[in-house]
């Protein structure tokens, strides 16, 4: 791929020299990824969430996502990325030790789409303790599996939390409308998921081409998971969600989650026998059901809703929700891929960011779908600004642009490592052979039958061998044991405070009154459920 002859805008220019070396080492990112236990033969393991991980309510690293089957692994926040992925490594080396001593023989799933999935209404949703957090956090997935099916929810990720100091909300809001507009190219670098078990979309409609009869895939797929397959929904696509400001997209989310939703008003609450079936009936039951490739993000207190947080305090970091898993990483993502995404999204800070339109957020919509489906088709072609662009040329763009800012960070850090990062992108765009995305479909094929599940069992299984024969020190032992003990006599105490009957709980925490800044206010605190 020849260097584009668009220049970098001077303006990006002027506001890249703006930022000191000390301010560009002000980086900080965390990790959050999550992934299915499974049985050796490629199975979802049926299994509770393994009680030597610890509480999944209170575990400040170790959680469940949807299901008790699936494992969520958290790193704190990190100035270096070694840093990050040594602690996520050290995770999942707790993690796998716990699998192994369990003796079920289970492992971590590496692939973003499910292994081998029972029916739908057996996988079993996660579960938090009898507290009134814990259930509300229940009955929130409770909600997801009705709305949407507990198949679409064992697809699983990476996310990139990211800050930057002192960058206001306004900027935070520009980056991400930027980062809307450019992530096609993040799809199509770092998709990894053209191919899935035909359990999976068993009973559904899809665009997918038979692979063998139990793999479906896309020739020239990237990210099934970002595509029609993944997380989308009809009633999510009737949202007109604007990055234009705080103010517009609080005003977005808030209406979202106190308009009732008629297929969601005929699943009630509550069944016919009393349980509950969801949190709400509204188009959103929490902030955290509202989908999308990238959120702005701010650190809430103590029974504080999300989107009240941000409107009382402003974004604080970005999470970066597309990345797949890699299965040919051990923990998922590697310090190049981390590194690319720093100079990605200091690209999108930096650039000019006109406001979103409507028509732009559609064309953004067919381009997500076009690259997840078909990224690597040669000649393929997107949409921008009413007209088509070429894949290969726009991404060309946006890495040549991108160039002096890798230059700026490797001058802050030392090294070439965020240019290299850029180089590995550049030869990507040239020869999409070397995308995982590509390579998934051709060890499936060389090795494997061209069958999905036998051939991400063989990397599960390969990765847990690789993370088990990694030192892991007695006292790194002993520091995972006791997070876990303490974690559970978190939960303990949770539950053991607990005075509120859950009813009355549900309905302060849901509140419309919570979602607004309210100076002056006096409302009982109520612990967050997500």
């Amino acid at each position: 791929m020849s260097s584009s002859p668009v220049p970098t805008p001077a303006a990006l220019l002027e506001r890249l020299a703006a930022l000191s070396p000390d301010r560009l080492k002000g980086i900080r990112r965390g990790l959050e990824k999550e992934s299915l236990r499974a049985q050796p033969g490629g199975s979802l393991a049926l299994t509770p969430h393994p009680a030597a991980l610890g509480s999944a309510l209170t575990h400040p690293h170790i959680t469940t996502d949807f299901s008790e089957s699936q494992v969520e692994l958290i790193t704190g926040v990190h100035a270096g990325v070694e840093d990050c992925l040594a602690e996520l490594t050290e995770v999942h080396q707790f993690t796998y030790r716990t699998l192994q001593a369990q003796g079920d023989n289970e492992m971590l799933w590496v692939s973003s789409m499910p292994c081998g999935l029972p029916t739908d209404e057996t996988i079993p949703i996660g579960r938090y303790g009898s507290s009134n957090v814990g259930r509300a956090k229940s009955v929130y997935r409770m909600g997801l599996g009705h709305r949407y099916g507990r198949r679409m929810q064992t697809i699983s990720g990476i996310h990139y939390n990211w800050s930057l100091p002192e960058v206001t909300s306004e900027q935070y809001f520009g980056l991400i409308r930027n980062f809307r507009r450019h992530a096609f190219l993040l799809l199509y670098l770092f998709g990894a998921s053209p191919a899935v078990c035909s359990s999976f979309v068993a009973g559904r409609q899809h665009e997918l081409q038979q692979l063998n009869e139990r793999t479906m895939y896309m020739p020239h797929g990237t990210s099934l998971r970002m595509g029609r397959l993944g997380y989308q929904s009809d009633a999510q696509a009737s949202l007109a969600v604007s990055y234009n400001s705080l103010e517009g997209y609080g005003a977005s989310l808030q209406d979202a989650l106190t308009r009732p939703y008629p297929a969601y008003k005929a699943v009630g609450v509550r069944g016919t026998g009393g349980d509950y079936n969801q949190l709400a009936t509204s188009l959103l039951q929490i902030e955290n059901e509202f989908y999308g490739t990238i959120r702005p993000k701010r650190v809430i207190h103590p029974g504080e809703r999300p989107l009240h947080a941000l409107r009382e305090r402003g974004v604080e970091y970005v999470e970066v929700r597309l990345l797949d898993l890699d299965p040919f990483v051990p923990v998922g993502i590697t310090a190049q891929t981390m590194r690319f995404i720093d100079v990605f999204l200091l690209h999108c800070l930096l650039s000019d960011s006109p406001p979103d339109t409507p028509q732009e957020i559609t064309e953004l919509a067919h381009n997500q779908h076009s690259v997840a489906a078909r990224g690597r088709e040669p000649g393929l072609r997107l949409e921008r600004a009413g007209q088509e662009v070429a894949l290969t040329e726009w991404g060309a763009e946006l890495v040549a642009q991108c160039r002096p800012i890798a230059a700026a960070l490797d001058a802050a850090h030392g090294g070439t490592l965020y240019s290299d990062a850029l180089v590995a992108a550049d030869a990507a765009l040239a020869n999409p052979d070397l995308l995982s995305s590509a390579r998934v479909l051709q060890a499936m094929q060389n090795d494997y039958g061209s069958a999905f599940v036998p051939f991400i069992a063989a990397q599960s299984a390969q990765t847990q061998a690789t993370l088990l024969d990694l030192p892991f020190s007695a006292e790194q032992q002993a520091k995972f044991e006791a997070m876990s003990v303490a974690s559970v006599q978190a939960q303990k105490d949770i539950e053991a405070a607990d005075t509120m009957p859950f009813d009355i709980y549900l309905t302060q925490y849901l509140s419309p009154d919570r979602l607004v800044i309210k100076h002056k206010r006096s409302q009982p605190a109520v612990t967050a459920a997500a």
